[in-house]
């Protein structure tokens, strides 16, 4: 099965390392197109896969053809290849916003697509992948897709309905969670921490924490009330958050992404 990876940013860097990582695909299999060529030769120097800068020699390629370029890209990728994606060549788009009837139209033809949407932590192995395939896919390739995305951490298929807002808690919330460890972190140096200190001790709250929750299986809340005793520091950390407005802040940074997501 040829794979090729049209646009070889980071969202492809995590993809190609998972997929080579768990031997799902060789590297003789896997073919990538970038618009510079210094992307071109870092990635082929980094996996020693086949690059070109000419996305449609990468589509006339390929069995699977993966668009990981920006959304304001698309359509002048679209263009590109279009004439030489066949019947049975199956499509998966890790852009944001775009919807399956968006590309039939862009295609100006059905498609067999399968909308997908990682995040970023997917370089390090640990991302979050919503996968929504078109009525056009087999179940053999759906199980396929949602195999080549979990070797970078998670996977869930949801329905297209959903995916925007998937976009916002999954896609978009590493920055705020960076954000929030950057902020943790000013705190631990105010408090007489040093910088690396501060970093590392959030970091790996935060890191442990997640994997608390998705362990346990307990709710977040009952998790937050196991950390905060009473009369004791921490519940009066949740009043100064509580009282700085962070849960209504953070519900509408997510409604702010999903707008947008449905403007792109």
């Amino acid at each position: 099965m040829n794979i090729g990876m049209i646009g070889l940013g980071n969202m492809a860097d995590a993809i190609i390392g998972g997929m080579l990582k768990q031997k799902i695909v060789k590297t003789q299999e896997l073919m990538g197109s970038a618009a510079t060529d210094r992307t071109v030769a870092r990635m082929a120097e980094k996996y020693g896969i086949l690059t070109t800068r000419d996305n449609r020699a990468v589509a006339e390629w390929a069995d699977i053809v993966v668009l990981a370029v920006k959304p304001q890209f698309l359509e002048t990728v679209i263009a590109e290849i279009k004439e030489a994606i066949r019947e049975e060549t199956l499509l998966v788009t890790v852009a944001a916003g775009k919807s399956i009837q968006w590309y039939e139209t862009a295609f100006e033809r059905p498609i067999r697509l399968i909308r997908c949407m990682p995040n970023t932590p997917a370089l390090v192995g640990e991302g979050c992948t919503a996968v929504c395939p078109g009525g056009n896919v087999t179940e053999e390739e759906k199980a396929y897709v949602l195999r080549l995305m979990g070797s970078f951490g998670r996977t869930c298929l949801i329905p297209e309905s959903r995916m925007d807002a998937f976009s916002a808690v999954a896609g978009s919330s590493p920055a705020f969670v960076f954000l929030f460890l950057e902020a943790l972190t000013d705190g631990g140096v105010a408090a007489g921490m040093t910088r690396a200190e501060a970093i590392e001790a959030a970091a790996q709250a935060v890191l442990g924490s997640a994997r608390l929750l998705l362990e346990t299986g307990r709710h977040p809340g009952e998790l937050k009330d196991m950390v905060c005793s009473p009369g004791g520091t921490t519940i009066q950390g949740v009043k100064a958050l509580e009282q700085g407005g962070m849960r209504g802040a953070v519900m509408d940074a997510v409604a702010a992404c999903v707008e947008r997501a449905g403007k792109l």
